[in-house]
């Protein structure tokens, strides 16, 4: 298992990257719905939220895999 500079496999540590851009992209998507809402873009606006929860549901496979990870020993020295 490789570990990188941070002790953690580069699983663990590319799903825990995955899961926060996921994560921070939701919360901004939030402001592009409002911004298309205001504009009179309703279109624009479904695009946004689904957008938005495609990432959500990647986020939480992030988070199914990450709690995989741990409950096996492979994640690194946080799951001991």
């Amino acid at each position: 298992m490789a570990t990188g500079e941070t002790g953690f496999s580069d699983v663990a540590y590319d799903l825990v990257s995955v899961q926060y851009h996921a994560l921070k992209a939701g919360h901004d998507y939030g402001q592009y719905v409002r911004d298309a809402e205001n504009a009179g873009k309703q279109e624009i606006a479904d695009f946004f939220r689904s957008v938005m929860e495609e990432d959500s549901r990647r986020a939480a496979q992030c988070h199914r895999f990450l709690v995989e990870l741990s409950h096996s020993g492979d994640a690194g020295p946080a799951a001991d």
